[in-house]
């Protein structure tokens, strides 16, 4: 059994010479010391079959052996790693990892394109509040309280009732909300583009909670509805292709007069009808020309000035642009990096 023994540490030497990675590593740990078959276990466990005086030296040898072998392994285990994470470290020829790039949200991208379309025809941005009164919200476009045109907005009410001249706060519905306060301003003539947060309780796979609308106001003297038809003909071809088609729709809106819908052919079926546009085309927004009574409310004279009014979600716009096929538009704040870094 001694003599076993020194042959089994002189193969165990000879092998572990000869290691050169961790997997041979492994398989000589198995070897020599696997619960199962490795065979120095399977010397320790033919002790009790000798005699006792024998059993003492041959079990000492044995142990001492078994703590060779894991000193040793353990000591290879180690300089195997560390050779291995040294040399990816001092590898300068190996190319360095790429961080990550960021970049704007959709939202924030198809803002800025907007805005730089309009500000070729004359139009200035500007930024109202979040949290409005219902005097610039509702009353002053021309929906006194209980108007049931007010029930198209499914409105975010902060206050329960009016706490002041200009009644309850809320959570601004649309962006129309700044056109009295554009009015306010008494800098004529007036081209503004209003965009900010909107919202309203509203959800589904073409509406969101919160969104983003912007707002044209153009009021001057002789303003007509061909000027109205002009720019959102240019805002189409230029933000849309020209391969797209846009069509009015008589409507009502309480704040203009006549109003109207405006909608764009579907991007997503050409047209034929789907899960987006269920017919073909997609509702972008309102329009039409200012009414008398918002421009009173402003302070400005009907008789002398008038002007149109229009106002798109950006979100629902953008899903309608060329080259997209965005079918939920609830995507775009579902925070998946794997939509938004394709934008």
């Amino acid at each position: 059994m001694l003599t076993q023994i020194q042959q089994l540490k002189q193969r165990f030497n000879a092998e572990i010479a000869k290691v050169s990675d961790l997997a041979f590593l492994d398989q000589l740990e198995v070897k020599y010391l696997g619960r199962k078959a490795g065979e120095l276990t399977n010397i320790l466990r033919g002790l009790k079959d000798l005699p006792e005086a024998e059993r003492k030296n041959v079990g000492q040898l044995a142990n001492e052996l078994r703590s060779e072998i894991e000193a040793k392994l353990a000591q290879i285990k180690s300089e195997l790693k560390s050779q291995s994470d040294t040399d990816g470290f001092l590898d300068i020829t190996l190319p360095g990892a790429k961080l990550s790039e960021g970049h704007l949200h959709l939202a924030t991208q198809a803002i800025r394109e907007i805005i730089e379309i309009f500000e070729k025809i004359g139009f200035t941005r500007r930024r109202y509040p979040e949290v409005e009164w219902d005097w610039y919200a509702f009353e002053s476009l021309n929906m006194p309280p209980e108007h049931p045109a007010r029930d198209e907005w499914e409105t975010f009410f902060i206050d329960s009732k009016p706490i002041g001249s200009k009644g309850q706060r809320v959570l601004t519905p649309h962006t129309s909300s700044g056109q009295v306060r554009e009015m306010e301003r008494k800098e004529m003539p007036i081209r503004m583009m209003n965009i900010s947060k909107c919202y309203r309780r509203q959800l589904d796979v073409s509406h969101l909670a919160m969104f983003h609308q912007f707002e044209g106001l153009l009021i001057d003297e002789d303003v007509t509805i061909a000027h109205l038809k002009g720019v959102l003909d240019y805002f189409v071809k230029q933000f849309f292709g020209s391969d797209r088609s846009a069509r009015i729709r008589p409507f009502h809106f309480q704040f203009t007069e006549p109003s109207f819908e405006i909608d764009i052919s579907c991007g997503l079926c050409g047209g034929k009808g789907c899960k987006m546009c269920k017919g073909g085309w997609v509702e972008l927004g309102g329009a039409g020309m200012v009414h008398p009574n918002v421009l009173k409310a402003g302070k400005i004279d009907p008789k002398k000035y008038s002007g149109f009014a229009f106002g798109w979600g950006v979100e629902r716009t953008y899903l309608m642009k060329a080259g997209l096929s965005i079918p939920d538009i609830r995507l775009f704040y579902g925070n998946d990096l794997r939509f938004l870094q394709q934008f």
